[in-house]
């Protein structure tokens, strides 16, 4: 978590070098073989997390529907902790989580779901919270035997440190923790982490942190889908958490937010109160229509591990983007960044289909046809998208 910066300023922090250091292979944990899904605490709740809270946030996603849609990790964001114990070891506020960690584990673990924590690579957290600078192996122990399952780790209060250096640390002491834990790396993008963060952690911020509007959508997808040629099975950019249901934007502006996180083969980190889904007003039925729509998840879930890029834009305002997908289709996004609505036309041949026939699908629409010849064109609502998925017809 970070304060949010005016785009200029997040994209000169982004600029400097890191000595050449270059990623050679993903992290070879086994984990994150597509991108995670899930839901982290931070965009609604902020501090005020709780056992109480976690536990109902975990009843609502069996209850509404996203466990089965695939979102399994239940993660506690910044200020679960309070102090370290004489030995070292980090105590979580034992006000509100008055039966420790592990029984909350168990409880999530119990519903079918896994559970994910976070810390700092600094030495406090960005709220102040004990960091994890100088004690990762034990952090990484005690997380194990808590049977923590994902951990975020910030970069707050990290002034004089190498990002490299102590993120390289982290995986080697989850690596020795006993157990498989799911590494996300945030550190905003600002040490040029599509370089090395790869062979250190399963995912990794590209941006500063996300917020409930439109601005902010457009320049985090500016900014992360520059780096599409480097995710692969188990390594994923991060353009931050999902903000779908948190009222901010409209219901066109959360769907497209929602078509370009999968897109891009982002992590699918619900950011949104989840219990409120559960309801039967229309700002309940469309968050449900947008984080449980099966066939966009199943975009972004694509065994492949390809993130989708922008293969026309002219006017730059109106994007055509593809993904390659395991079986040999293609999902398409029509993205509209107008404040019109406009016609947007995809070609087959820009889109990578060697076929002048193809079977197209709305993904959003539900709705098929049989034959499509050479282009699709469908004019896209301001803010919105038109999202395909299209099977090439052998010619």
């Amino acid at each position: 978590m970070r304060p949010i910066l005016p785009r200029a300023i997040r994209l000169l922090v982004a600029i400097p070098l890191m000595g050449g250091m270059t990623a050679t292979r993903p992290v070879d944990n086994g984990l994150a073989r597509t991108p995670p899904m899930g839901w982290n605490s931070w965009n609604k709740f902020g501090c005020d997390v709780s056992a109480q809270l976690i536990r109902g946030v975990a009843d609502a996603m069996v209850a509404n529907g996203m466990r089965d849609a695939g979102y399994q990790y239940v993660t506690i964001d910044d200020c679960w902790q309070v102090s370290r114990d004489a030995n070292g070891t980090i105590v979580a506020d034992p006000q509100r989580f008055p039966d420790g960690i592990k029984a909350l584990a168990d409880y999530i673990h119990a519903k079918g779901l896994k559970f994910g924590i976070y810390t700092d690579a600094g030495r406090k957290t960005c709220e102040g919270r004990p960091g994890s600078y100088g004690y990762e192996v034990a952090d990484a122990r005690t997380y194990a035997s808590w049977d923590v399952d994902y951990v975020k780790v910030d970069w707050c209060n990290a002034e004089g440190l190498h990002a490299p250096t102590q993120y390289a640390k982290i995986r080697d002491a989850l690596a020795g923790s006993g157990r498989r834990i799911v590494f996300s790396i945030c550190e905003w993008g600002s040490n040029r982490p599509w370089e090395w963060a790869p062979a250190v952690g399963n995912l990794w911020r590209t941006t500063g942190d996300i917020s409930d509007r439109w601005s902010s959508v457009l320049t985090l997808v500016d900014l992360s889908s520059q780096y599409w040629h480097v995710a692969e099975p188990g390594s994923w950019n991060d353009p931050d958490m999902l903000e779908v249901g948190n009222g901010g934007m409209t219901n066109t502006e959360y769907r497209s937010h929602f078509s370009l996180w999968a897109m891009m083969a982002a992590p699918l980190i619900a950011g949104n109160d989840v219990r409120a889904m559960m309801g039967t007003s229309p700002a309940a039925a469309a968050t449900r229509d947008i984080l449980l729509n099966q066939e966009v998840i199943a975009v972004d879930q694509d065994s492949l591990g390809v993130q989708g890029k922008i293969v026309e834009a002219s006017p730059s305002e109106l994007q055509v983007w593809a993904k390659p997908l395991a079986d040999g289709s293609r999902a398409v996004l029509l993205f509209n960044r107008a404040s019109v609505p406009s016609s947007i036309t995809a070609e087959w041949g820009s889109v990578g289909l060697e076929t002048k026939k193809a079977r197209v699908r709305d993904l959003w629409a539900h709705t098929e046809s049989s034959s499509v010849d050479s282009r699709y064109a469908a004019t896209v609502p301001a803010h919105g998208v038109v999202m395909l998925r299209v099977w090439p017809i052998p010619n």
